[in-house]
């Protein structure tokens, strides 16, 4: 092929995915988009085709088993049917888009950061209202389920262009929960404030975090989620320990309006630093069924619900067995989960790097997932206070790991960042219908055992193993057996 003299030739590595047809070289600056036409990867000069004019014929797709290195998402084909492709590039520079993971690491605190913290909330509901553990676990459940059953709603408005309109209502929404959970004194008072309305605005908010940040990135976008998921390890830290130790100071009312205040500030810091960029995809459905059409991408939504169905057993109830099995007092149990969540601070940052650079995203998060559940596995075994630490550290690890992971796992599916709001958002909604029904599950199990944990703990290890191993399925669909893919 002879390009004109208006169009520029690119090289691309070998594994790249399909062309388009050239255009010419022109810029749209609203979009910040570049057109190129591309010429084969092939380093022999007979596979270029001299048709003696501009257009470039369509090259055969190329599929994601023929990549042996780490999966590049490729140019984005644009919206006005001419079959130009178009690759986005970030305005702003390094500053800028580092300035969006800084802003979605704000929100994950507030966001992930709170709802991972329900641990706190269910040791004080108990001792306070008298209520079971089943019962009251209902309350974070449903905060989790409405934090990504509404995901996929706010993953399209994303994508639609309305990127900071939601993660303001979304961030305000939480803010309000949180503050009417400080007058709350009854059950469905408690259950109205903080599971649904907090519930409500933490998937609001979250969506937009993710969906900006990761259309900044590319080669890095793994390392940058994670950074910015690291945030939901500071949220975990920095709220319940003001819960916990400002309740005998102040009270308990007081100490959940100061949490409320920190979310309050993160949020208006956030949403001023958030800055979409990417044009705006009007068209189109809520739901991209046909996403489900991908072999990877539907074991990926698999493995994902049966991780969700079982990963917040931990999280809710490790305050729990270490007071009521193992003696730890209420600011001991506290302590521990502190410890834990302190852990994925830099853990998180650090898997990151390893999936972007080493391992790839897939196979990083199949190998977290498995540790997981051999964490589940392995706290059958703890008797001591001793081993309630060693636990905490592990558990803390790779819990971390996990979470940090899943949204580059997830990324790595997805080709074009403008359908990554609806299609995250898909997963994260499929997944809420786990997260509602798993921790009740495991309250109904310890409660029926006579507060032991004992069948809880095996029947989350087991989802949590099936799950890892749905998981490294879906990465053979994408790559087959080629186990140097980095995926």
């Amino acid at each position: 092929m002879i390009p004109s003299k208006d169009v520029d030739v690119e090289k691309r590595p070998s594994g790249s995915p399909p062309r388009g047809r050239a255009g010419k070289d022109e810029e749209d600056k609203s979009a910040h988009v570049h057109a190129h036409v591309h010429d084969n990867d092939d380093d022999d000069d007979d596979h270029h085709r001299d048709d003696g004019g501009n257009d470039a014929q369509l090259h055969p797709e190329r599929t994601l088993s023929n990549v042996d290195a780490p999966v590049v998402p490729p140019p984005i084909l644009d919206d006005h049917g001419d079959g130009t492709e178009v690759e986005f590039k970030p305005p702003g520079g390094p500053l800028r888009a580092w300035m969006q993971v800084f802003a979605a690491h704000l929100i994950n605190t507030m966001t992930w950061g709170y709802a991972g913290t329900f641990g706190v909330y269910q040791l004080h509901y108990t001792q306070s209202l008298g209520l079971p553990a089943a019962q009251v676990s209902w309350i974070g459940s449903v905060q989790v389920f409405l934090t990504f059953a509404v995901c996929a709603p706010s993953g399209r408005l994303v994508d639609a262009g309305y990127a900071r309109e939601a993660a303001i209502v979304g961030c305000s929404l939480a803010v309000l929960g949180t503050f009417m959970t400080s007058l709350a004194t009854a059950y469905w008072q408690i259950f109205l404030a903080q599971g649904i309305c907090t519930g409500l605005g933490l998937g609001i908010a979250f969506m937009p975090a993710l969906s900006v940040t990761s259309s900044y990135f590319r080669k890095n976008r793994a390392f940058a989620l994670s950074v910015s998921t690291a945030g939901t390890s500071v949220g975990s830290v920095i709220f319940p320990a003001t819960v916990q130790y400002l309740t005998p100071k102040v009270g308990f009312p007081w100490a959940v309006r100061c949490a409320a205040f920190i979310a309050l500030v993160n949020s208006v810091a956030a949403c001023l630093m958030l800055r979409p960029y990417l044009p705006p995809r009007k068209a189109g459905p809520w739901v991209e069924w046909t996403a489900f059409r991908e072999l990877p991408y539907m074991l990926f939504a698999l493995g994902s619900f049966l991780n969700f169905y079982a990963i917040y057993t931990g999280l809710f109830f490790i305050n729990s067995f270490a007071r009521n099995v193992i003696g730890f007092s209420t600011t001991d149990s506290v302590s521990l989960l502190l410890i834990t969540n302190a852990l994925g601070i830099p853990t998180r940052p650090v898997a990151g790097y390893l999936a972007s650079n080493h391992f790839g995203p897939i196979n990083t998060y199949s190998v977290a997932t498995f540790f997981v559940g051999v964490g589940f596995f392995s706290w059958i075994g703890v008797t001591t206070r001793a081993g309630m630490y060693v636990f905490c550290v592990f558990w803390g690890i790779v819990i971390a790991a996990n979470q940090g992971v899943f949204v580059g796992a997830l990324a790595s599916l997805t080709k074009d960042p403008r359908k990554m709001g609806t299609r995250f958002g898909m997963i994260e909604t499929l997944s809420s219908f786990a997260t509602v029904a798993g921790p009740p599950t495991a309250g109904a199990l310890i409660d029926r055992a006579g507060g032991s944990h004992l069948s809880a703990q095996i029947w989350a290890g087991v989802f949590m193993t099936a799950g890892a191993t749905i998981f490294m399925s879906s990465r053979i669909a994408a790559t087959g057996w080629k186990w140097r893919a980095k995926i």
